[in-house]
């Protein structure tokens, strides 16, 4: 399994959020666990990613292509994450961004890999642009792509299509599944709208702390 979760708890103050829970992930796979507001889905990601902070607390193993994270920073877990938001640098130009999270090596060989990222991305030429310039579907795929050209071995989904209208969403619902799909990431994606989830994945529901099949 390429994305393992054993026996996962999570309390916030001493209660219990997320009752244990295991779950396998797929390479290439984008498992939706959806959940009302506060039901702890993307607790459970900050878990995952090594950034979960005080008052929440968590048990459990999450293995990586056979390897644990447990006790790893976050920045060791080769974890990607998409956010609601873009979170894109607004001092720095889109190409830039991209180049923040790819791995070091020789300039020439970053900046090949940064412009064939654009390109994927129907943004080619627009390395010089200010992220305040794109629209929000633009925005969007920099954000996935700047997350995908840093290598990461499993990919996390946190509402990343919830700011994005109609005409949209569909778009880059397929864009960003397309891409997790060909480079063989398991991904968890974790939303309220089972409309985002892909067709024939597979869905969870968490609810009162217990992660079931939808």
């Amino acid at each position: 399994m390429a994305l393992s979760l054993r026996d996962v708890t999570i309390w916030l103050e001493g209660r219990t959020l997320i009752a244990p829970v295991s779950l396998d992930v797929e390479k290439g796979e984008i498992v939706t666990l959806m959940g009302p507001s506060g039901a702890g889905k993307s607790t459970l990601l900050s878990f995952i990613a090594g950034d979960l902070v005080a008052p929440f607390s968590a048990t459990g193993t999450i293995m990586l292509d056979g390897r644990s994270l447990d006790g790893l920073p976050a920045a060791r877990r080769h974890v990607g994450r998409l956010f609601q938001d873009d979170l894109l640098f607004p001092h720095m130009s889109v190409g830039e961004n991209l180049l923040f999270g790819m791995p070091r090596g020789q300039r020439a060989a970053r900046e090949a890999m940064m412009s064939s990222a654009l390109a994927e991305a129907g943004l080619a030429g627009f390395s010089g642009r200010a992220p305040h310039s794109l629209s929000g579907g633009q925005r969007a795929r920099v954000s996935l792509m700047r997350a995908l050209v840093a290598n990461p071995s499993a990919m996390l989904l946190d509402e990343p299509f919830n700011k994005l209208d109609q005409d949209l969403r569909q778009g880059m619902r397929d864009f960003v599944f397309r891409h997790i799909a060909e480079r063989g990431i398991p991904c968890l994606m974790v939303t309220h709208d089972q409309a985002d989830a892909p067709h024939n994945g597979r869905l969870f529901r968490l609810q009162d702390g217990q992660i079931r099949h939808a």
